[in-house]
């Protein structure tokens, strides 16, 4: 259920489930690790979570795909927040170290993930060849 539109819209988890196609365990599981925590709470006790949240949540949902653990995600997320703030003494060389290595990671990740999916279609083109 949907209480506004645009940025300030808030939603409950199944729309915000909906939105990004995410399940609600998944949700309420990165809830309770602090990836996700949702903006507010109705009167009954129900999570709300407003667009920035369903933001957060697909940039979640990208570095999952990637493989990252839970704890790497926490960190990557922090480096995001922290370089897209407005604090200019947040970026440290520290932050651009980790930065770095998070994205030869994730480029490394890719890449495996390409060659996956090249060993995928020889296979569905092989099975495809068969089928006729």
């Amino acid at each position: 259920m949907t209480t506004e539109q645009g940025p300030n819209m808030i939603m409950h988890i199944g729309e915000l489930a909906e939105k990004s196609k995410m399940s609600l365990r998944t949700i309420r599981h990165y809830d309770e690790v602090g990836l996700l925590k949702p903006s507010g709470r109705s009167e009954g006790g129900f999570r709300l979570y407003t667009a920035d949240d369903l933001d957060r949540l697909l940039l979640i949902r990208q570095i999952k795909a990637l493989g990252f653990s839970l704890e790497d995600m926490a960190d990557i997320l922090h480096i995001i927040q922290t370089l897209q703030s407005d604090n200019a003494a947040a970026d440290t060389p520290g932050t651009r170290v980790k930065l770095d290595g998070y994205l030869e990671q994730a480029l490394e990740r890719r890449t495996k993930l390409q060659d996956y999916l090249a060993r995928g279609d020889e296979i569905i083109a092989t099975l495809e060849a068969l089928s006729r």
